[in-house]
């Protein structure tokens, strides 16, 4: 992978982790890193399933494949951010 491939794959993660953070309610307490890794790994996750239901390459925005990445980041987002009971 070239360094502008690595580059592009950052900012998508920024972009998908930041916005599955915001759908989650309240306060995360994870840092930018951990949002940037699950976003990250929710846009690749997010672009199989789309290719696997046929709705990846849509004309203009890929709309449903950015609902499915974020869903995916907001879900990897809370499932790292839970904490035992009576921890925060």
């Amino acid at each position: 992978m070239e360094i502008s491939g690595v580059i592009s794959a950052v900012i998508i993660g920024l972009i998908i982790g930041v916005l599955g953070r915001l759908v989650v309610p309240g306060r995360q307490h994870i840092g930018v890193l951990w949002t940037i890794l699950i976003g990250i790994v929710a846009a690749f996750i997010g672009a199989a399933i789309a290719g696997w239901l046929n709705v990846q390459h849509t004309n203009g925005v890929d709309w449903i494949e950015w609902l499915i990445q974020i869903g995916l980041a907001a879900i990897g987002i809370a499932a790292l951010d839970r904490r035992p009971y009576g921890h925060r």
